[in-house]
């Protein structure tokens, strides 16, 4: 049993590791952003949650950039108000990973990480060409969070693009077959193998398998 007293007395980046891999497995996906100058930017992030189905709502935590450090895609996304959110597949992960090295404002990490920009005529910000499952989304509520420093984004979806093999007649996706990945921790990347879906769940009788 670890409690907070010897939690705190770890080492920070052992602390840190272990706080990041404690909600398990989480979508990790590549949010891109353009500058008001149209620099285009692109972060992996692991915060990304379901907010609401009507409206339909996406939040996604900002952590806090160290003593003059910048942080292109808050900063974007405060600007332009549009913001693209992209699945990341198993052969992206690597790539995916590498935009979370601190690149310059004016180095785009689609040129530098080997992604392909794709820009609706009627969207500002950009999105990913290789990802199966692309969301464009406009800002809703942004509240900077006193406790810690972090940043809440919440966004409005505007635009869903997946694979049409993927879509199931009920509405839902099959994301096992666009080979998404999730996340564990800052830096681990996970296969996804075949899940289980259950019947709504009512208090007389015990959901059954799908």
């Amino acid at each position: 049993m670890i409690d907070k007293q010897a939690l705190q007395s770890l080492d920070k980046r052992q602390r840190v590791a272990l706080v990041n891999s404690l909600p398990g497995f989480k979508p990790v996906v590549l949010v891109g952003t353009v500058n008001e100058d149209n620099r285009t930017n692109l972060c992996v992030i692991n915060s990304c949650f379901h907010v609401g189905a009507d409206p339909a709502l996406m939040g996604m935590i900002i952590r806090p950039a160290p003593e003059g450090t910048e942080r292109h895609t808050l900063e974007n996304i405060l600007a332009t108000e549009t913001y693209s959110i992209n699945a990341v597949t198993r052969d992206m992960a690597q790539r995916a990973h590498h935009t979370s090295a601190r690149f310059d404002r004016d180095q785009s990490e689609f040129d530098a990480c080997g992604f392909t920009e794709y820009r609706h005529e009627d969207f500002t910000a950009p999105f990913v060409t290789e990802s199966p499952l692309q969301l464009g989304l406009a800002l809703a509520e942004y509240l900077p969070l006193t406790i810690n420093g972090t940043h809440l984004i919440i966004g409005s979806i505007e635009k869903i693009h997946a694979s049409d093999h993927a879509r199931r007649d009920d509405g839902t996706l099959d994301l096992q077959s666009m080979d998404i990945v999730a996340g564990v921790g800052l830096d681990a990347y996970h296969s996804v193998s075949t899940g289980q879906r259950f019947t709504y769940a009512k208090p007389d009788r015990p959901p059954e398998l799908i």
